[in-house]
Formats: C-alpha cells, structure tokens, sequence
C-alpha cells in the first residue's frame, strides 16, 4: 500500500488497474445494503418520534442534534452537510409525509419504523483503509495522493497499527472524548489560576492591613490630624486600600494567613497535575485530529465542520 503512494508521488506505475471514481466510506462498507441520505434521515426521524415530541419544536429540535436543519418553505424539507441536495419528507414513502408526522407528533396516530437498520460489519479501521486504497486508484486517490504526502499518511497508517481502534466510530469517540478533557482541563486551570492570584493579593493585603493597623489607630486616635497624616501618609493609604479590598469582597472574617497558603499550596499542587495532563493531551488531540483528517478523505467521510484542526494548539508540525 505505502509502495503504491510512494510510486504514484515518483510518477511511477501502479499494477492494479485503476478504477474510474472511489467509494465513499458508508458506501463501502454497505456494499450489500446500500444506505442512502433518505434512509438516514428516516433513521433520525424514527429516533425524533420515539421521544414522543408534542410540539413541532420539539421534534425539530431532536432532529438537529443529528444535524439535521429545517428548510423554510411550502413542503417539510430537511438540509445536512451530509446531503448534497434537500429532502422533502413526502419523498421518503409511505409513514413519513408532513401529515404523517403531524398525526403521530398530536397523537391521532402511532408511528410504525420504516427505515432500514443498518448493520455495520464489525471491521479493523486499519484494513477498511488499506482496502479502501487498494482499491479506489480513481479520480479520488489522485487527489488524495497530490494533498498528502507519504510520509504524512504513512505516520497516520503507523498510528493506527500502535493503536488498533476497531472501527472509524471508535477513533471519532475517541478524539471527541479527549477534546472535551482538554477543553474542560483548560477552563479549570483558568479557575485555578484565578483563584491563585485572588489569594496572592488577599494575603499581601492582610499582611499590610495587620503592619499598618497601629499607625491607623493613632490617626483615629489624633482626631485624623493633618500633620500626623503627612508624617505616615504612606502606611495610611496602604492600610485604606486594604480595608477597601476587604469591603469589596464581603468578608465577614479575615481568613488567616496559615490557612491561605495552605489553600494556596494545594491550588498549585493540583494545577500543576492538571496542566500536565493539559500539555499532554495537547499533544495527543493535534495529532490525532492530524490523522483524523487523513482518514476522513482516504475513506470518503464527509469531515464535521466544527471538528477542524484548532489553531490553539501550538504544536510544532
């Protein structure tokens, strides 16, 4: 397999007889049960009527999480960047017209499942490519070997041989799971370091508060004489600003200094675990969304637009 990228790259010849387009993933892998956009869409309707929605609203909404979007006009129509074309719901046969739908959503009628179940055959993600490019040296893998260099695709082929994932699904799951820890890793760090400088100023506040408390004292003490406020102009002013951050934070107590480096101590002890699971998974989401991309358009998947490589991660390539 490699061979033949690294032969095409060189203008070389490729033995196997090229064949005119490629097949698309889902294609492929449902050569004996062909599953088109319709039987999709069928599919998330089934799902949307399931939840016995009440409202229109409410099955609309349920069919956007599998992105699926309302197409304004005379007929229910139905748009996914999966789709090339819309879909008008009375194109999906017998169950699914608007009034169909209508009757089960108001519960004059019971919604009986139509659409095919499919079956997908339990396969190494690793072969489904090798089989994939093996077989598909049509207009598809042109374009595919121009963009991609072999040794960019061979370190996506090495990937998945350390990693073994079963299937695409899995790999997706996979990524997604880890961009949510890392997102969720980088917004807990946010906090915690927040909350670091919170203490950080509180403390030094404190401390100024307790060196200058005897010197405010003696002010009170003087009437707030002018000569004395020029003589510790200075130590007064420290021990307002303190006494105002104190207010602006409601503090009914002052919290000791102990009690805040301890505080203090364990914030940072646990940020720093977590930021070196941050740097870690940093590393991890940049390549594998890297080799998710490869993929995605070796196998004919259509990427999911919010799934884009992100430009946040400052990684070497």
């Amino acid at each position: 397999m490699l061979s033949d990228i690294i032969c095409f790259k060189h203008g070389l010849s490729i033995i196997d007889k090229p064949k005119k387009h490629g097949k698309s993933y889902n294609s492929w892998l449902g050569e004996k049960e062909h599953i088109t956009n319709r039987d999709y869409l069928k599919e998330a309707i089934d799902k949307a009527l399931e939840q016995k929605p009440k409202t229109y609203d409410a099955f609309f909404a349920s069919l956007s999480q599998d992105g699926y979007i309302v197409v304004p006009g005379k007929h229910l129509t139905f748009s996914h960047p999966r789709q090339k074309k819309n879909i008008r719901v009375r194109s999906l046969g017998e169950g699914y017209s608007e009034r169909d739908i209508q009757s089960i959503i108001f519960g004059s009628k019971v919604h009986s499942p139509k659409a095919k179940k499919r079956q997908y055959e339990k396969t190494n993600l690793l072969s489904d490519i090798e089989k994939m490019i093996n077989s598909g040296k049509g207009t598809a893998y042109e374009n595919w070997a121009k963009k991609f260099s072999a040794k960019q695709i061979a370190k996506s082929i090495i990937f998945l041989k350390e990693h073994n994932f079963a299937n695409y699904d899995e790999f997706a799951k996979d990524v997604k799971e880890k961009q949510e820890r890392y997102a969720e890793l980088s917004e807990k760090i946010k906090v915690s370091e927040k909350r670091l400088s919170e203490i950080a100023i509180l403390k030094k506040h404190i401390i100024n508060y307790s060196k200058t408390k005897d010197i405010y004292v003696e002010y009170r003490k003087s009437g707030y004489s002018k000569k004395y406020l020029a003589e510790h102009e200075a130590d007064i002013l420290i021990h307002k600003a303190a006494k105002k951050a104190f207010d602006e934070l409601k503090l009914d107590k002052l919290p000791s200094v102990k009690s805040l480096n301890s505080e203090y101590a364990k914030l940072l002890s646990a940020k720093k675990e977590d930021y070196a699971e941050y740097i870690k998974l940093q590393k991890e989401v940049r390549e594998m969304l890297l080799h998710k991309q490869n993929y995605e358009y070796i196998l004919g998947i259509e990427p999911d637009k919010d799934d884009k490589i992100d430009r946040s991660y400052n990684m070497e390539k």
